[in-house]
């Protein structure tokens, strides 16, 4: 009688069930078919899982074959009939069981990955019944059973999701409640032996398989785990399952290394400036990683949780030894072990991690390694990545000014000196931070490969650290210095990963912010620094680490800093041929953040604020009181009451009685400077030497750094006139006669020093400066008007338009003679054009706005000349009337800008036609 249903079954399946290619083809042909068709369809499959399931476990349940009843012969009154009835022998159950196998692989093959979730659903229903009823007489299909339920653990619908968790619940617990049964043995053998057959063809799938595929096979891997649950280190004690399970980890997680732009992209002092932002807005920057044998992140979201299941129920102590080893062995390995190793250490620590009430309940806990595990297995992986083989990486491709300085400072003599002591490795020398002249040309992928190298690491110490909490302090000792670091790295990607585990461990750690991760460690930080500055030959990286500290520190770190300055400093001064530009970078980050801890408010920004408004407030003056002021000015000018007006010079009033008391009792002592002047005098005392340098890049940092000096000592006046005094020569040379980059920075400066000391300036600047300026943008001005919309990314365009937009407010600040004025309008009135590009447009009619609140008579008259719109009635029919050259003139290339200036700063035009002078 089965064997008749069971024929009639599978005739079923294959009517229904296994024409899920007809469901597929009524899909994909909506107009063969109507709606209601592929509802039949779908609900026939359905019927036919269901059907099939209740009956296979009826016939073949266990307990019914379990019975000791005997057989009974049949009547002989059957005759024929009695041959068909079956004898549910041994024999027969497992050929039975064979035949069973076969189709329920093809009905598990269709269903797994059905569209419909009702179908998907069904499957778990199926595989759950048949594992609860049948698990010992089906013990070939045990396997494919447990693989279609294990599968479903991450589908995408809830409610296949939910009840998969269920039946694996159940699963797991029938498993644990017959400890030590023959028949436990065997499941567990049967979960590890699949376990390790798909380990096996794990890389095979990833690398031929559809990315829906990859997904379903490493969710049916992250099942076997699940289900296994603190089996799995039982597992992994066999070496086999132990180096299949790895070593299908580490090919499927091959990064994808042949991105050039990784390699191209650069960090900047500024762009790492963000110590007032968010980890949040740090971490938006992070690059998404590439894999050479799968695209989809859900993918590697599943392999990541895999890894951390492997850490939550494994044995922390093997994995780790294991890992290490492979990173040790191959460097083809070495990334993904350490990615590997990082997620084992947060899955050890429970982190991100289905565990109770999460996934699959067991009345067994995980391996739950202890906090003391987790921080001895930490501190080995650290030592390891932090090593110099592992930390000191090639990151660029081209030799740069730092690299440059590095090699000179790691000669090749000297790291055979310091290599010769370890004697286990002589092919290679443990400092091998710059790379040996026959490596100089790395490639791009051996270049990216360092690149995400050191970056996984870095995200391996911000995971440790989560994982510890406020245990991870004193490891700070060991692991911060190394990341401060590379975040001084010039690598973008590596600075980013950097900055992302500084605030990671500032978080784990519970300290506020990235400053007072900082501050609290400083002393130690400080106390690594000083003792590298000295074996700079050995630790060309110790500037790097000063300079991240300064960038993301207060004031507060000051009185610590200082005598390590002086060490720099000192450095600086016995060997700055191969120094300078390694010490140049410490400088200029110590500039910035003196200037940010002590911003300066100049007060001749507030007397120009003040003189400009009594300028304005005089505008209106009436023709009676302007000759008045002419004629008092001329008596003055001929001699005529001058002797009163020196009288009234030569009264000074009384000294006050606290003036005298002063006087008497204060000694002529100067003040000492604090400490931020004393240091910013010191840094600009070796930029005044090496402004001459013969490296361009290096003039232009330290043109950089002295102008954040000249920021800070402007609150000294009596302080900065001198060094500005002292610095004249060199910073004349570099406006002069340099290269543009040079003059562009240079001029920069002169514009800061013009506002902090003005006076000091004018004359210097009115002989030596200005003739060169008028003569360059009188020069480049026919030029830059021809030009295409190409030239405004030419250094000559820069150059124009920074002198242009700093040329107004320097003569503004100097307060220039007439002459000096005169020439500037002349080199500029060709920028007033609208031949010239816009910016140059903008930035002349700058100028000409500051030159007007110099002397507004005179460049009203400058720009009616070119061009006036209007004509001028004397009040009164005895004066002669106003001649102007622009009166009359016809529309051309200066009138636009000539007359939006004469409406903004003089009213507006329309007003003053045919209207008489007032």
């Amino acid at each position: 009688m089965f064997y008749r249903q069971h024929h009639g079954i599978i005739f079923t399946w294959n009517h229904y069930g296994c024409g899920q290619d007809r469901y597929r083809r009524s899909e994909a042909r909506p107009c063969s078919h109507s709606p209601g068709h592929q509802v039949i369809c779908l609900y026939c499959v359905i019927t036919c899982c269901q059907v099939w399931s209740r009956t296979v476990g009826l016939v073949m349940e266990d307990i019914q074959l379990q019975s000791t009843e005997s057989h009974k012969t049949p009547s002989p009154d059957l005759g024929r009939i009695g041959q068909l009835v079956v004898h549910r022998t041994p024999e027969w159950v497992k050929n039975t069981a064979g035949k069973l196998s076969v189709l329920l692989k093809k009905i598990i093959s269709c269903t797994s990955a059905h569209q419909h979730w009702r179908v998907r659903l069904e499957m778990v229903e199926l595989a759950d019944h048949l594992q609860a009823r049948c698990s010992q007489s089906l013990g070939e299909c045990v396997g494919p059973l447990l693989e279609a339920l294990v599968g479903a653990i991450n589908d995408e619908e809830p409610r296949v999701r939910e009840r998969c968790e269920v039946a694996l619940r159940e699963v797991s617990q029938r498993n644990q409640s017959c400890g030590g049964n023959s028949s436990t043995q065997t499941f567990t053998d049967v979960l590890s032996e699949n376990l390790h057959s798909l380990a096996t063809s794990l890389p095979r799938l990833m690398r031929t398989s559809d990315d829906q595929k990859k997904l379903f096979v490493l969710n049916v891997f992250l099942g076997y785990l699940k289900v296994l649950g603190p089996l799995v280190s039982v597992v992994l004690n066999s070496a086999a399952h132990l180096e299949r399970i790895s070593k299908a980890l580490m090919q499927v997680l091959e990064l994808d290394v042949m991105d050039v732009r990784i390699v191209e992209e650069r960090s900047y002092s500024a762009a790492i400036e963000t110590s007032t932002g968010s980890h949040d807005s740090c971490t938006a920057h992070t690059q998404r990683k590439h894999f050479l044998y799968f695209t989809d992140e859900k993918i590697f979201s599943v392999l990541m949780e895999i890894c951390r299941t492997l850490g939550y129920y494994g044995n922390i102590y093997l994995l780790t030894d294991h890992l290490l080893d492979l990173y040790c062995q191959s460097s083809v390995y070495r990334k993904q072990a350490a990615m590997v190793l990082n997620e084992i250490i947060r899955g050890a620590a429970g982190m991100a991690v289905a565990k109770q009430g999460q996934g699959l309940e067991s009345k067994v806990q995980g391996n739950s390694a202890t906090q003391e595990d987790i921080k001895a297995a930490v501190v080995s992986i650290i030592e390891e990545y932090t090593s110099l083989n592992n930390w000191h990486l090639i990151t660029v491709s081209e030799e740069t000014d730092r690299d440059r300085q590095d090699q000179q400072l790691l000669s090749q003599s000297r790291l055979l000196s310091i290599s010769n002591s370890d004697a286990g490795n002589s092919n290679a020398s443990s400092l091998q931070v710059i790379p040996p002249p026959s490596t100089s040309t790395s490639t791009v992928h051996q270049l990216n490969s360092n690149i995400w190298q050191l970056c996984i690491q870095l995200e391996g110490i911000a995971c440790f650290a989560q994982a510890l909490g406020r245990d991870f302090r004193p490891l700070l000792m060991t692991s911060l210095y190394p990341v401060l670091e590379k975040g001084g790295e010039e690598t973008l990607l590596v600075s980013q990963a950097a900055l992302s585990s500084m605030w990671a461990i500032s978080k784990a750690c519970e300290y506020t912010c990235l400053k007072e991760l900082i501050n609290e460690n400083s002393d130690y930080l400080l106390s690594d620094i000083s003792l590298n500055l000295q074996r700079l030959s050995q630790h060309p990286q110790a500037p790097r680490v000063l300079t991240v500290m300064l960038t993301h520190s207060d004031c507060s770190l000051l009185p610590l800093v200082g005598d390590i300055v002086q060490d720099v400093l000192t450095a600086l001064d016995l060997s700055y041929e191969r120094t300078a530009a390694l010490f140049c970078s410490v400088l200029h980050a110590l500039m910035k953040a003196l200037a940010r801890w002590f911003p300066s408010i100049c007060s001749r920004t507030s007397r120009s604020a003040t003189s400009k408004q009594r300028s304005n407030d005089q505008e209106d003056l009436s023709i009676r009181q302007f000759l008045l002021n002419y004629r008092k000015q001329k008596e003055l000018a001929e001699g005529i009451g001058i002797e009163d007006d020196d009288t009234e010079d030569l009264e000074v009033p009384p000294p006050t009685e606290r003036e005298d008391v002063e006087d008497i009792g204060s000694p002529d002592v100067k003040a000492e400077l604090p400490s931020h002047l004393s240091i910013t005098k010191d840094v600009m005392e070796r930029c005044i030497h090496l402004l001459s340098d013969p490296s361009l890049r290096l003039r232009l940092k330290v043109l950089d750094v002295l102008e954040l000096c000249v920021h800070v000592l402007s609150e000294r006046e009596n302080e900065l006139l001198p060094m500005a005094h002292r610095c004249w020569p060199a910073l004349l040379q570099r406006l002069t006669a340099d290269d543009p980059l040079a003059v562009l920075r240079a001029f920069r400066v002169l514009s800061v020093l013009g506002e902090t000391c003005g006076d000091f300036l004018r004359r210097r600047v009115s002989k030596e400066v200005l003739p060169n300026l008028s003569s360059s943008l009188a020069r480049q001005a026919p030029i830059s008007a021809k030009a295409g919309p190409v030239y405004t990314h030419t250094l000559a365009y820069k150059l124009q338009l920074a002198v242009l937009q700093g040329l107004g407010s320097l003569c503004q600040r100097l307060d220039l003679g007439e002459a000096d004025l005169d020439a500037v309008c002349e080199a500029c009135l060709p920028y007033l054009s609208c031949r010239q590009p816009v910016k140059l447009q903008e930035a002349c009619l700058s100028v000409f706005q500051h030159l007007i609140q110099v002397d507004p008579d005179t460049f009203w008259f400058t720009l009616n000349e070119l061009h006036c719109p209007s004509s001028y009635i004397p009040p009164h029919p005895d004066l002669q009337p106003v001649q102007l050259n622009g009166m009359g003139r016809p529309r051309d290339e200066f009138s636009d800008n000539t007359l939006k200036l004469l409406r903004e700063e003089f009213g507006s035009v329309a007003e003053t036609v045919n209207q008489p002078v007032s």
